[in-house]
């Protein structure tokens, strides 16, 4: 088990293993890719560096590779809690679980949506974000997951057990998933959702239709505000609520970065990542001492 798992390993993330692990805490960083940030081809508004986003983040890796910080490429799926955090990953086979007494979320901000005519009328209407937050409304019901990768694979796994039907939509996209008998791939390219006050139907541009109860938006990785919603940290649109010291509303879970709101920038992203590197190690120390008192 790990003192702190960091979720993401872009500037915010980064930032904060250095001060973690400088204080002689074990620290593992998870993250699948590092953001728009190696996007960027010229960076002239960070103070005392201009270079390339990718010379900037090879440049923090090393800094972390040098202090023997353990840096995982695998896309997380989820997040859990059983007195101790649970990462659950697609790992290098099958999924693999990280423990950890603490996270930090810094993965940047929610992936776009696709465009699909009806994908914003039924917000809150028979769409949902969270397989877990959401399953036990569709008991015995039809329900279909957006996506085509293992971030969708994982939600549809978890619903099989509650839904009646799980379809997996891959809206045109090609996939390799290794999916189990009772989950039906439709790989047809969607032309529109159907309903009155909720979703009835999807409608494929084939002319082909499915009818579904519910359906789960799951397309591309777990998003930081889709990992926050799963173990229950508030949010507000597409980020993630923390207080002063990067706390979210579930102790023991930090985020920082671009995941929670405000200026898009690697300057605010190193700040946030520092600050609750600080605190978490705070938190820690403190958590320790009443263990150690209470027993």
């Amino acid at each position: 088990m790990y003192d702190v798992i960091i979720i993401g390993k872009g500037p915010a993330g980064i930032s904060a293993s250095l001060y973690i692990k400088r204080a002689n805490l074990s620290v593992l960083i998870i993250g699948k890719d590092d953001g728009a940030l190696r996007k960027a081809q010229k960076v002239e508004n960070y103070y005392g560096i201009v270079g390339s986003g990718e010379g900037i983040l090879k440049a923090g890796e090393k800094q972390a590779l040098n202090l023997d910080i353990e840096i995982l490429t695998e896309e997380v799926l989820s997040i859990d809690y059983n007195k101790n955090f649970i990462i659950t990953t697609t790992g290098k086979e099958n999924s693999t679980k990280y423990e950890a007494k603490a996270v930090i979320i810094a993965t940047g901000i929610n992936r776009p949506l696709p465009y699909i005519k009806g994908l914003k009328d039924f917000e809150n209407k028979g769409i949902s974000y969270c397989a877990i937050c959401d399953a036990f409304f569709y008991k015995g019901k039809i329900v279909a997951v957006l996506g085509n990768g293992q971030y969708a694979l994982h939600e549809a796994k978890y619903l099989q057990n509650i839904a009646n039907k799980v379809y997996i939509l891959s809206n045109g996209r090609n996939n390799e998933l290794e999916i189990d008998n009772n989950i039906e791939i439709y790989e047809n390219e969607i032309e529109e959702i159907l309903g009155n006050n909720t979703i009835k139907a999807i409608k494929f541009k084939d002319n082909n239709e499915i009818q579904i109860d519910g359906l789960f938006i799951a397309n591309g990785v777990a998003s930081s505000v889709d990992l926050a919603k799963k173990i229950g940290a508030k949010t507000e649109s597409n980020r993630i609520i923390v207080n002063e010291n990067m706390q979210t509303t579930i102790k023991g879970l930090y985020a920082a970065g671009d995941c929670t709101g405000g200026l898009l920038q690697i300057s605010k992203a190193v700040y946030e990542g520092a600050k609750a590197g600080t605190e978490i190690i705070k938190f820690l120390k403190e958590e320790k001492y009443e263990s150690n008192n209470s027993n």
